[in-house]
């Protein structure tokens, strides 16, 4: 499979893009530098998307929003846009997002960000996920998209190979916490590239 990767040299997006290879697949990584092995593009611009994307099977978005204290909502929406609108021009259909875990619900209507113990630092990187997410929602049902939201802490660790999979849902362990490596989170990002087995929807993963 020949896979279009924007955000290739992220924490996730590395380990994305190493799983993938490992297993054969034929993976182009994008970066607005095009440092190391990576070609340069940016997402929100849908002709430079059409033209990278063209040819391929799948494109990958693990581009994260701004993390400087800037707003994070409107970059990353026109990323969004720009991957939508370029997979269109391209006749690419198969999208797979990285996303957020603040969206996920914790109880029923309750959103993990909206929790009082949500840390700010992280809180607007999370509505801007949350706002990504109802984009697909809206205005992707002409395309096989799939969100896929880590557990609530991510971070580099071991690869194991196994997960638990939800839905909407915040999944959490016996012990109340939500953890999953990005190791993990890129393992079960490319099962879902090869299966194909949650289009147009959410789902989440976890340890």
């Amino acid at each position: 499979m020949r896979v279009l990767l924007f955000g290739a040299t992220g924490m996730i997006g590395s380990r994305v893009a190493a799983e993938a290879r490992a297993r054969g697949h034929e993976v182009t990584g994008v970066t607005r530098g095009g440092a190391g092995e990576t070609v340069t593009g940016d997402a929100s611009d849908a002709r430079a998307v059409a033209a990278l994307a063209a040819g391929h099977d799948a494109v990958v978005l693990a581009v994260a929003p701004p993390r400087d204290g800037s707003a994070a909502a409107a970059p990353l929406l026109a990323v969004g846009l720009g991957v939508l609108d370029g997979l269109r021009k391209a006749g690419v259909r198969r999208l797979l997002v990285v996303g957020g875990a603040g969206s996920l619900e914790v109880a029923p209507g309750e959103r993990l960000v909206d929790t009082p113990s949500f840390p700010a630092v992280y809180k607007n990187e999370s509505l801007a996920q949350a706002e990504l997410l109802d984009l697909l929602r809206a205005q992707a049902d002409d395309l096989d998209w799939t969100y896929l939201s880590p557990a609530a802490e991510i971070a580099p660790g071991e690869r194991t190979g196994s997960y638990r999979r939800g839905g909407d849902q915040l999944l959490t362990g016996p012990d109340g916490t939500s953890t999953i490596s990005a190791e993990d989170y890129a393992v079960a990002l490319v099962d879902e590239l090869e299966n194909n087995t949650a289009i147009r929807r959410r789902i989440t993963v976890a340890r």
